[in-house]
């Protein structure tokens, strides 16, 4: 059942969350107002925004140290990559980068779950370094319990855009810092997680705080759009990409399946049409498979999944199940090689021998591997010769060797590997 729709937002009170009002309220005033409240608890009463006092009350009643906050980063690797991929905001990225990113603004857009762990973080290469000193980094969570009073984890706290400026944050560490938020929702109602944007100056106007508005309007229209298409709400999702391939995720939790589950589950989902017992089991398998092994399987897996396996044939699926594969695609469909990159977590189920999930390993790896060459990029090249797929690719390691600039530890490690790798051909 969808969760229920939120109550309607109560009008913006002045004062509360719009950042012109708080151009009265200079930053040495909020400085000593919070310097005051953290040592002995005073309340800052009428010299800070009543959102950010709220939210310094819960900060410190959750112990977070001003001093040193410690956003956890309990999600990194091939996990992240998984989380990234199956998620519901997974195709708000080329979104985020076209209309905060590639425009050259001088801030860093992040884009969170729902919980406050950065999925995506992207921007001002002049920003990222100082910003990844202070924990503002993928997989780190920016929950207000974590890190105090900021623009991510306070619209995550009270489900409203706002912007939190430089000495309204809790955390000491963050206060040259200015940002603004704004949760995504899906149509139902139900939050997905929160854009935002953290810079200098650039990110103080109220011209910053309207931008991200715009964008998540953006996302959230384009959810709906594919929603409306496809007759359904985000639900079931597959990871069948690296080490986690074989993972189902639906509304009551996740569920780790057998790899012949997983690979009859990514075979309905690339034939939406549906499939006969004769076609899945040559898919499945390059030995004689019999219809009655298929029926016996597909009866265990619509145990597991219920309503998502019709229970005539053809066999099919009940409605869309989105997989990790699909964000990958959708990344290449609009010229995203860094976010496919990032989708792709490694090849499709790896210890699948399945005849069908063979040839849409090697498909992806190809596509993948081809635009990443293709684009020139040193760093894209540079974690393609990292990944698993790409430690033994000879012209990968020459792509690298060409592009990376003379000199640079990535033209010196392509030129080592080559030499290695020349050395075992002999």
């Amino acid at each position: 059942m969808p969760a229920p729709v939120p109550a309607p937002v109560p009008a913006e009170r002045p004062g509360d969350w719009h950042v012109a009002e708080n151009a009265e309220r200079p930053s040495a005033v909020v400085r000593a107002a919070h310097e005051r409240f953290v040592a002995s608890g005073d309340d800052p009463g009428r010299q800070v925004r009543p959102v950010v006092a709220d939210s310094w009350r819960r900060s410190r009643r959750d112990g977070v140290d001003p001093e040193l906050p410690t956003p956890p980063v309990d999600v990194v690797g091939a996990d992240l990559a998984e989380l990234r991929s199956t998620h519901p905001l997974s195709g708000a990225v080329p979104i985020v980068r076209r209309l905060l990113v590639e425009p050259g603004a001088g801030w860093v857009a992040a884009l969170s779950d729902e919980s406050g762990r950065l999925l995506w973080v992207d921007g001002d290469p002049a920003l990222r370094a100082p910003l990844d000193s202070v924990g503002f980094v993928e997989g780190a969570a920016w929950r207000e319990d974590a890190v105090g009073t900021n623009a991510l984890g306070t619209a995550l706290a009270t489900r409203r855009p706002l912007q939190v400026m430089s000495t309204e944050h809790w955390a000491r560490v963050v206060h040259p810092w200015n940002c603004a938020a704004v949760p995504v929702h899906d149509p139902q109602g139900r939050l997905l997680g929160v854009l935002d944007i953290t810079g200098r100056d650039d990110a103080a106007s109220w011209m910053a705080l309207a931008l991200v508005r715009a964008t998540v309007a953006a996302i959230e229209a384009t959810i709906s759009a594919t929603t409306a298409t496809t007759g359904t709400t985000p639900g079931a999702r597959l990871a069948v990409l690296g080490r986690q391939g074989g993972t189902l995720h639906t509304p009551a939790g996740r569920r780790r399946l057998t790899c012949r589950h997983a690979e009859i589950l990514l075979l309905l989902a690339e034939h939406p049409a549906g499939l006969r017992g004769d076609e899945l089991a040559v898919l499945l398998s390059e030995s004689e498979l019999s219809e009655v092994t298929v029926r016996a399987e597909i009866s265990r897996l619509r145990r597991l999944v219920g309503p998502l396996l019709s229970e005539s044939r053809p066999y099919r699926l009940t409605a869309p199940l989105q997989t990790d594969v699909d964000a990958v695609r959708a990344a290449l469909a609009v010229g995203d090689v860094e976010g496919a990159l990032s989708s792709y977590a490694g090849s499709v189920l790896p210890r699948s021998s399945a005849p069908g999930v063979a040839r849409l390993r090697e498909t992806v790896l190809g596509e993948v591997r081809a635009a990443t060459l293709a684009s020139g990029d040193p760093s894209l090249v540079a974690r393609w010769t990292a990944s698993d797929d790409g430690a033994e690719d000879w012209q990968a390691w020459q792509t690298l060797a060409r592009v990376a600039p003379i000199g640079s530890a990535a033209h010196l490690r392509a030129h080592t590997r080559l030499a290695q790798l020349d050395r075992t051909l002999r």
